[in-house]
């Protein structure tokens, strides 16, 4: 388990670099008071261990910048990949900043030759919400959600693809959420392109993870019980999993089960050195009396027959 004593932890994302994991996670001080004021200062902790439930807590990865800048309010949650070209780490995470009365989420990235210190790439952001498909500030949206990058390269087209949260343009409060997908060359340089789904029935699907089980692909996302339609019977507060065709989808929304592991919020899933996959997460509950500023111990999962991801029970 990842708790500290004096700042509250929450979401997380994970890499293996072969001889330690290492866990990257929003940090901010209990001097705060409530812990629903923890958003507008979180920073990027980084913490690493052998066996996914020790961790031994390094420098900071990043801070917010000095305004005026595009990351001056808080940085956000992001992942990890390891570029092959020039065999650096680069992590990909969402800046925050206040602009024209609203808040702007935003993406960019940071280098690092050790996982330990980080620099900013000097032309963030590399994406933000295009308003030919998602819902922006151009759009007419004061507050907009694009942020939670997952990254990884595809074979099939030898690019790097960008999966991440975002409003499909025109949508419904409660149904417009959608996964937005950029590609890349380099890394360095985006193209921004349509959604990989229409509205996904959600009001948002936070932390978009996607990977390859049993030969199978599934994308865990999370979504709070308020961005939940009315319709959709049964559904909380969760991490949950869909299955999907490829990396970038059809996915099957309309598949979509929480990850029964009761509480846990902005869930990552990640492979152990004995090949049991685990979905670790940060404890937030049903209720906001539930969330204790702390990551769970891994959670061991199976895949169903529906391609959906549940608890692996004695």
């Amino acid at each position: 388990m990842l708790q500290l004593n004096d700042h509250w932890v929450w979401d997380c994302w994970l890499f293996d670099d072969g001889e330690n994991f290492h866990i990257f996670f929003l940090r901010a001080s209990k001097a705060l008071g409530d812990p629903d004021r923890r958003h507008f200062r979180a920073s990027i902790g980084h913490a690493q261990s052998k066996d996914l439930k020790n961790w031994i807590l390094l420098p900071d990865a990043l801070v917010c910048a000095d305004a005026p800048a595009w990351d001056d309010v808080a940085t956000w949650t992001g992942s990890v990949i390891k570029n092959p070209a020039d065999n650096l780490y680069y992590m990909f995470y969402t800046g925050v900043s206040k602009v024209n009365g609203g808040i702007v989420q935003q993406i960019g990235f940071a280098t690092s030759p050790d996982l330990i210190t980080w620099t900013r790439n000097l032309n963030n952001p590399v994406t933000k919400a295009d308003p030919q498909y998602y819902e922006s500030q151009e759009s007419g949206d004061p507050d907009t959600n694009w942020r939670d990058p997952w990254i990884f390269f595809d074979d099939r087209d030898k690019k790097w693809h960008m999966l991440n949260t975002a409003d499909i343009r025109g949508g419904g409060i409660k149904t417009r959420a959608t996964v937005a997908h950029a590609i890349s060359s380099d890394l360095k340089t985006w193209e921004v392109l349509p959604p990989l789904h229409g509205e996904a029935g959600f009001g948002q699907v936070e932390v978009v993870q996607v990977e390859k089980i049993n030969g199978r692909y599934v994308m865990i996302f999370c979504v709070a019980s308020h961005h939940i339609n009315e319709f959709k019977a049964g559904f909380q507060t969760g991490t949950y999993s869909v299955p999907m065709d490829s990396p970038t989808g059809p996915i099957h929304f309309d598949q979509a089960d929480i990850i029964d592991a009761e509480g846990i919020y902005a869930g990552r899933i990640i492979k152990d050195r004995q090949g049991q996959w685990s979905i670790i997460g940060f404890e937030n509950g049903q209720v906001k009396e539930d969330f204790t500023g702390r990551i769970c111990d891994p959670i061991p999962l199976i895949m169903t027959d529906a391609g959906t991801l549940k608890v692996k029970r004695p």
